[in-house]
């Protein structure tokens, strides 16, 4: 029996090797395209409970203020503090994260996007999440892209679920001489609540007024841990928390707003609370920690 070479042997692996990958490209090339980069939920526990941020997307790039910095003359200090952060303000990206919470017997879902400019219901299908299956819907507040998932084709999205939303915020937006659609669509589905009412078992909401007159944030416990989503009442993830004058452009009460951050990041830093905002760069989940005279957040270890 003649021998083969260790070289010999080498040519025919490769040779075979290339042979079995052309004939493994055809079928290669009818995979399904890949799912987005993140595939749009981020999973995690806190004790008990299973939280999952999903994504509605993100805004096309554009530039940052005045809108996410309104303090007159304040603009170039912000804009370097973003730079200092590799953050390009002329290409500014915002993001939407809306939550859910499964405690086991019921799933909230915090906030529900833009609606059909959105992709919140396609990232809740890639987290093995459907429509049906959400228990409360809880609204922070009635700016358009948190509400804008309620109502699609006249129907209410989640028609299962209990709608949930502050008294005031409700009763505000409906004041209005043209209130927000879906939140007029939805009027007689909502149950109005006040700060400090348990929603469901370890979820309570908690008044957060500034940003909106009747905004609130939602608060999760579970097993001695405590997270906050704050909606919008966090502002942005680096200035509102690095200048503690610092308010958004669209904040209906800037001194307000910038009072219940002040007392968000002060509990959240002694007390050592998660908390996940709504725009904040994705997944939006981490920590408050005090950095001299203002505060930092520090982004939560990604766990797969």
């Amino acid at each position: 029996m003649s021998k083969v070479s260790r070289r010999g042997a080498l040519r025919f692996i490769g040779a075979t090797g290339a042979a079995a990958a052309v004939g493994t490209m055809p079928a290669m090339a009818q995979q399904s395209p890949p799912l987005p980069n993140g595939a749009g939920f981020y999973r995690f526990k806190l004790e008990d409970y299973t939280l999952t941020v999903l994504s509605d997307g993100q805004s096309a790039p554009g530039n940052a203020f005045p809108n996410w910095g309104a303090n007159p003359g304040r603009q170039a200090e912000f804009a370097a503090a973003l730079r200092e952060h590799f953050l390009d303000p002329s290409q500014f990206i915002n993001n939407f994260n809306p939550m859910v919470i499964d405690t086991g017997r019921v799933k909230v879902l915090v906030d529900t996007g833009r609606g059909q400019a959105g992709q919140l219901l396609a990232n809740m299908a890639n987290a093995g999440l459907r429509p049906a299956d959400i228990n409360i819907v809880f609204i922070t507040h009635g700016h358009g892209d948190h509400i804008g998932g309620l109502v699609r084709d006249g129907q209410p999205v989640f028609a299962n679920a209990q709608h949930i939303i502050g008294e005031t915020e409700l009763q505000f937006w409906l004041s209005q001489a043209n209130p927000p659609a879906n939140l007029a669509a939805l009027q007689n589905r909502f149950t109005r609540v006040r700060g400090g009412a348990e929603i469901a078992p370890g979820v309570t909401v908690v008044d957060t007024p500034g940003h909106t007159v009747g905004h609130m944030a939602v608060q999760v416990s579970s097993g001695g841990r405590t997270l906050w989503h704050l909606g919008d009442a966090g502002g942005h993830y680096i200035l509102s928390l690095r200048f503690p004058d610092h308010y958004l452009g669209f904040d209906a009460n800037p001194q307000q707003a910038v009072a219940t951050r002040a007392r968000l990041w002060q509990t959240a830093a002694a007390e050592r609370i998660m908390v996940v905002g709504y725009h904040f760069a994705w997944p939006g989940v981490g920590y408050v920690r005090r950095a001299g005279n203002a505060y930092e957040f520090v982004p939560a270890f990604f766990t797969f």
